[in-house]
């Protein structure tokens, strides 16, 4: 499926790949690939012919949907607490971890991570500081199916990091996922939360579906919907 690359601001890009997308961020001094496609055959191709600046990559988690083009590059960041799906499906490369509260800067842009596990064990927002924006990787969605089912996805832990990302909206206006519409407000967070909330109590009527040959439950919540274990 072919590629397309949508200037967001004059030095913010994304990169829609198929049903998901990446994001190119540049400052001053060096420029950061924010995952790395699925279908593309180089996201380094892509977006090396944005900026002549260094590139690094970080992924927001391990989903091979996230890293398909991490072959691209020697090292890149992520949660260590993913480390082991990504090698458990090839994933090369040295693993620069990042945790909770890191910064980042391209050169007069700041950039801090948060960590959102629940989706995967390791999954991170990435807050643009001075630009108030949160690329939130898969746990924030909307008009799309978020991905509960399968080892390690845990509905708890991504209540209780929707919780704590809801007392952090001061510093952030937007919200640029990586599936789904885009761009998406804050609100988003208490609304996945609650609805989340009612799928774990019991109180969401399911619809078993098939997913590749697996049968998992569908809870659709307000804009969106859990596929979940059944």
């Amino acid at each position: 499926m072919d590629h397309q690359v949508i200037q967001i601001n004059e030095n913010s890009w994304r990169v829609e790949d198929g049903g998901v997308r990446f994001f190119l961020l540049t400052g001053s001094e060096k420029a950061l690939l924010v995952d790395s496609g699925m279908t593309v055959p180089s996201a380094l191709a892509i977006v090396r012919e944005l900026t002549d600046k260094p590139i690094e990559l970080i992924n927001t988690h391990a989903d091979r949907d996230h890293v398909g083009s991490n072959r691209d590059f020697d090292s890149f960041r992520m949660s260590p607490a993913d480390e082991s799906a990504y090698r458990a499906q090839g994933g090369a490369g040295e693993l620069i971890p990042v945790a909770d509260r890191d910064r980042l800067d391209l050169g007069d842009r700041p950039l801090e991570i948060i960590a959102l596990p629940g989706h995967t064990p390791g999954s991170i927002g990435i807050l643009d500081i001075k630009g108030r924006f949160l690329i939130s990787g898969d746990p924030i969605q909307s008009g799309n199916n978020i991905f509960m089912f399968g080892a390690a996805r845990n509905m708890g832990d991504y209540i209780a990091s929707l919780t704590r990302l809801s007392a952090m909206t001061d510093r952030f206006d937007t919200l640029w996922p990586s599936h789904g519409d885009f761009p998406i407000s804050p609100e988003r967070i208490i609304c996945l939360r609650d609805g989340a909330l009612a799928v774990l109590n019991g109180e969401v009527p399911g619809e078993i579906m098939d997913f590749h040959g697996r049968s998992i439950v569908r809870y659709p919540v307000d804009g969106a919907a859990f596929l979940c274990d059944k």
